[in-house]
């Protein structure tokens, strides 16, 4: 599907941000681990998630819509070898959690995805693992990986980059581990695993950057999914970039190690209020009020990369209309994305005439500039580089098209219908 964006009118509303794929994605599975019922409301349907619900039915757990927002998850038994390969898609997070959780099994099992998932690098799981005493077989780090059941032991692992994929990935293979599993990081990344887990019961301490797990049984739990910040994020740069705009955004998780874009973004001079601050099973959510502002350059580096690793992308849209030159540093780990998102990012805000520089780690990126638009954008296969694109395209002179747009249905197949809500 391709479509073309044209210059945009002044967004005005108030809409409502569809469920945090992070959350959805450990609800669903957490849940086949208990031995109950748990009830999940206000999930992500985009394809991602939908890649880890579909396993953990391969894997024995019964699931019940009991309608659009609402599901039970039935973990009463085991989970059980499945009888096909597991496929996880299109989804990092659903291969690197899943790994964890079947490395520990009594049943041997295969992960498989798509062509762009099978290049993305697995070695940063399954050498922990491994150091845990799993046996995965795999073609140097790559899907397919098959992984065979065995006993675990808990490990202290020092991990030299900041993951929630690769913390998760280790703490659920701790669940069924002998001992204590230790894992540390340099900066503390996205924490929904380590709040999940104390909602749910876990024996887990937390010590800044330190996570401290003993074996341990998951309870089954009501959980209500809060709104996605990484999808808010193309709505809050929207509206802080086209001139008159002033919306509000409902329901939005603003867990700290999330929040990175807000800080950066207020630190630019973005006007953002947050609104109706609230605790929703064991995560933070607010209304977000989002004001058209001029915007200035800052320098993104260090610690708060993780805390907005993917949103890089659009805030470099943001860059191009920001008085000043915006550096972003320290993001090395863009290049194994679903594509290459430095590259990517590069190559196509270029294209609409956006004086940005590619680093082997992030952008030099000098703004204010008109972006002239009239021509093709390639989206890579990646639901990120189509979306920001699609928000470059709002403040562009004349109108671009995006080749391939259907790949934002991954992650968030509401996107159109809501920026035709606030752009009416």
């Amino acid at each position: 599907m391709d479509i073309t964006i044209e210059k945009s009118k002044p967004l005005k509303g108030s809409i409502i941000i569809p469920a945090d794929k992070s959350i959805t994605h450990r609800a669903f599975m957490f849940s086949a681990l208990t031995k109950g019922k748990a009830k999940i409301s206000d999930f992500s349907k985009g394809a991602d998630c939908m890649s880890t619900l579909n396993i953990i039915k391969q894997l024995g757990v019964n699931v019940e819509f009991l309608n659009e927002k609402e599901l039970i998850i039935d973990a009463c038994n085991a989970l059980r070898s499945p009888k096909e390969a597991l496929d996880c898609g299109n989804s990092g997070t659903t291969t690197r959690l899943m790994a964890g959780i079947l490395a520990g099994q009594h049943f041997n099992s295969k992960l498989t995805g798509d062509i762009s998932l099978s290049k993305r690098p697995m070695k940063r799981v399954i050498a922990p693992l491994e150091m845990m005493g799993a046996k995965i077989k795999h073609n140097d780090y790559k899907l397919p990986i098959e992984i065979f059941g065995s006993n675990l032991n808990g490990i202290k692992y020092i991990s030299p980059l900041a993951s929630a994929q690769v913390k998760s990935c280790i703490l659920l293979a701790g669940l069924n581990a002998d001992g204590q599993t230790i894992f540390s990081e340099p900066y503390k990344s996205r924490n929904h695993t380590e709040l999940m887990f104390e909602y749910m019961g876990a024996d887990i301490t937390i010590n800044n950057n330190t996570i401290t797990l003993k074996k341990s049984q998951l309870n089954p739990v009501e959980i209500t999914v809060c709104g996605d910040i990484s999808s808010a994020a193309f709505f809050i740069i929207a509206a802080l970039i086209v001139p008159g705009s002033d919306i509000i955004l409902r329901n939005v998780g603003i867990n700290e190690t999330r929040s990175g874009i807000i800080d950066i973004l207020k630190a630019m001079n973005g006007s953002i209020e947050i609104q109706n601050e609230r605790v929703i099973s064991n995560e933070k959510v607010a209304d977000l009020r989002v004001k058209y502002s001029d915007l200035k350059a800052v320098t993104i580096e260090g610690s708060i990369i993780p805390r907005l690793i993917d949103e890089i992308p659009v805030i470099a849209v943001a860059a191009t209309q920001a008085e000043g030159t915006t550096i972003i540093k320290d993001a090395q780990d863009l290049r194994n994305k679903e594509a290459d998102r430095i590259s990517a990012v590069k190559t196509e805000l270029f294209k609409l005439g956006a004086d940005i520089e590619e680093t082997q780690d992030g952008f030099i990126i000098n703004g204010k500039k008109q972006l002239k638009g009239d021509c093709e954008i390639e989206c890579y296969n990646d639901h990120r580089i189509a979306m920001s694109c699609y928000v470059a395209g709002l403040v562009c002179k004349k109108p671009i098209k995006i080749n391939e747009f259907q790949w934002v249905n991954i992650s968030f197949p509401e996107f159109l219908n809501l920026f035709s809500l606030i752009n009416s």
